[in-house]
């Protein structure tokens, strides 16, 4: 494990109109290129377990802070935010690195960006892996609404639809969040009677932090809970909330994305305890796709990239060494 990799900046001149546009990122070893793909509330440095391990199989290990996050650019309009700009900066990353193909490994957010490139940009993508995330439809927000009955403050997805003001909660308390948010496993009887809103339970841990995300234990060092205090302190949670800003947009935009038949190779990695994202919300991918290896990976958490990075890392190798050599 290593916490310590130093990023670079690459430039992206021109995206978002911004002249001085530019992903920071990891860029390890040589050899087929695998590009990790981070999620929300997450940094490329949440991908630290995988990077060196990946590199020193022989593969070349990317992984940029996303735009909106970490060191990279920070584009101010909710617009600067869709899947066509979010796999766009890939394609320019991939162009500025002088790379033809890479395989996109995804999680969280990072997962439905991953599962669209071979839909928006088939002929940069040599394969897909989903950890936690697989490939369906974008959720609608209605979807989430409706299931706090339209209390919107109960569901997290929905209250970050409301201008502003999710980001000017959250921005003020950076490292209650981080340190709740990023812990182990915990039973999902537990999980789900985490937070209570008006007397319910509430699927928003960023609202009222004092009763939210306080089981399992911490995942990260100091140093690493630091790198992330330090992340969402310079750029606050807006560049990451207007992700969720366009959900219903990049539904109505690509709604192939989810659906078209994909027949290059998959890997997908759910998390048994993963309270958000069920790894049942897999089990239709195979009529999707042709070339598809399932695995979950037993008591692990959302974060399982870093709580079962042995687990993940092995089952990831495989997966590239039999399907890449």
């Amino acid at each position: 494990m290593n916490e310590h990799l130093t990023p670079r900046d690459i430039p992206l001149p021109g995206r978002a109109g911004d002249p001085d546009f530019h992903l920071s990122t990891y860029d390890l070893g040589s050899g087929q290129a695998v590009v990790f793909i981070h999620g929300f509330p997450d940094l490329a440095i949440g991908w630290h377990r995988q990077l060196p391990v990946v590199a020193e199989a022989g593969y070349r290990a990317i992984a940029p802070d996303m735009r909106g996050y970490g060191g990279s650019s920070c584009p101010h309009p909710v617009s600067a935010y869709t899947m066509a700009e979010l796999t766009g900066d890939l394609v320019a990353l991939l162009d500025a690195l002088e790379i033809e193909k890479a395989i996109f490994v995804g999680h969280d957010w990072g997962g439905f960006v991953s599962w669209a490139m071979p839909v928006l940009h088939p002929e940069r993508v040599a394969g897909v892996v989903g950890v936690c995330t697989p490939y369906i439809p974008f959720p609608s927000v209605a979807v989430h609404t409706a299931s706090v009955n339209g209390e919107i403050e109960r569901q997290y997805v929905s209250w970050f639809q409301l201008p502003d003001i999710a980001e000017q909660h959250m921005d003020q308390h950076v490292r209650a969040i981080v340190s709740r948010i990023m812990r182990t496993s915990a039973p999902l009887a537990d999980v789900y009677k985490r937070a209570i809103v008006r007397g319910k339970p509430s699927a928003n841990p960023f609202l009222h932090l004092d009763t939210s995300y306080d089981l399992g234990e911490p995942l990260l060092s100091e140093a690493l809970l630091q790198h992330y205090v330090d992340g969402f302190t310079k750029t606050g949670y807006r560049g990451g909330i207007n992700w969720y800003r366009n959900i219903d947009a990049n539904a109505a935009t690509h709604p192939d994305v989810g659906i078209t038949p994909l027949t290059l190779p998959c890997l997908m990695l759910t998390a048994e305890l993963d309270p958000g994202l069920r790894p049942h919300f897999a089990d239709d991918m195979p009529s999707r796709c042709s070339d598809l290896e399932m695995h979950m990976i037993q008591n692990a958490g959302h974060w399982v990239q870093q709580e079962y990075a042995d687990e993940l890392n092995t089952l990831l190798l495989s997966w590239l060494k039999r399907r890449f050599g």
